[in-house]
């Protein structure tokens, strides 16, 4: 791990996005990109992983309580009942027999606690993935690399890299970077390949440190995070990875790595815009990792689609681990 404060230099980014540029790989149509990498195959080989029958959902529970304190525009969900035991009761009284119902409504974005985004979530000098411009997303939503065109794709080989367990620690502190050759130690040492296709998820910790505190720590809030290094992006492309997905609010480390060169979101940038990998985020990994450690075991199969909401740059998930 590196300090938050490494710098990265606008050459140095450059490089990368050139050296990972995927626009135009899979044709000029192409909206789920690095997805492709996923096969009917490696679906198959991921399903063969399952022996135990454990089953971990990953998500973090939607409710008024989750992380999202200070992150305008978005909000933690707000869930209410539009008819509830009151209701029943009261129409009973009445004189009501037979079946009865309650029913809710909520009220959320749809990148709120455990979420993908979509590959029209992030812009680069007015481009998305694929060359794609900013009139394919307007008011009614993405009209290309919506979230729905990964809607069956998201299955697969699953990876857990626990970068804390790498030092004996349960978690990062909020000034760490997590760098490639962390990831690439996290691989020797749990005795686990990450390959083509497969969805990797890399824990910080940062999910157990607000537990064991009791609240959602100042990187909740946009401020200081622990998360991914620019140099990441080396182990995910070079890997032919399919998704990526982080126990964080925003993936890579803030402040961003690059930010003295007046970019932001450079990881973001080089991931999702150009490589064309989906990036997840606060994924609970703290009951899966703990399960791992204890056989030894650092993939499942893993089962994470979206919501089918028609035009979404981002869905909330509840993906499942499966060993």
């Amino acid at each position: 791990m590196t300090s938050i404060g490494k710098k990265v230099d606008r050459e140095t980014f450059e490089g990368l996005i050139e050296r990972y540029d995927n626009w135009g790989r899979w044709g000029d149509d192409d909206e789920i990109g690095s997805l492709n990498f996923r096969s009917a195959e490696g679906v198959v080989a991921a399903a063969r992983l399952v022996r135990k029958g454990r089953v971990f959902s990953l998500a973090l529970p939607l409710d008024r309580d989750g992380p999202l304190r200070d992150l305008p525009p978005r909000f933690n969900p707000i869930h209410l009942m539009t008819r509830d035991g009151g209701d029943v009761k009261r129409d009973h009284e009445r004189g009501e027999r037979g079946f009865q119902w309650v029913d809710d409504v909520i009220t959320m974005p749809l990148q709120a606690a455990t979420q993908w985004d979509a590959l029209a979530h992030v812009f680069y000098d007015a481009k998305m993935y694929n060359g794609y411009p900013t009139d394919d997303v307007h008011s009614d939503g993405a009209e290309r690399n919506a979230m729905t065109k990964a809607a069956d794709r998201m299955v697969g080989r699953g990876v857990l890299l626990d970068v804390p367990r790498l030092t004996g620690r349960p978690w990062l502190e909020i000034d760490e970077a997590i760098e490639a050759e962390d990831l690439e130690q996290c691989c020797r040492t749990q005795g686990v390949d990450v390959g083509e296709g497969d969805f990797v998820a890399v824990r910080t910790g940062r999910l157990a440190a607000a537990r064991d505190t009791g609240e959602w720590g100042p990187e909740f809030s946009a401020g200081a995070a622990a998360g991914l290094g620019v140099s990441t992006a080396e182990f995910f492309c070079d890997r032919n990875v399919a998704a990526v997905a982080v126990d964080t609010f925003s993936t890579e480390a803030i402040p961003h790595q690059t930010a003295d060169a007046g970019i932001e979101g450079p990881l973001h940038v080089i991931l999702v815009a150009y490589a064309g990998i989906h990036l997840g985020e606060f994924w609970d990994l703290d009951e899966l990792a703990a399960d791992c450690a204890e056989d030894g075991c650092w993939e499942f199969m893993l089962v994470a689609p979206p919501l089918t909401v028609t035009g979404a740059v981002g869905s909330p998930i509840n993906p499942q681990a499966i060993k």
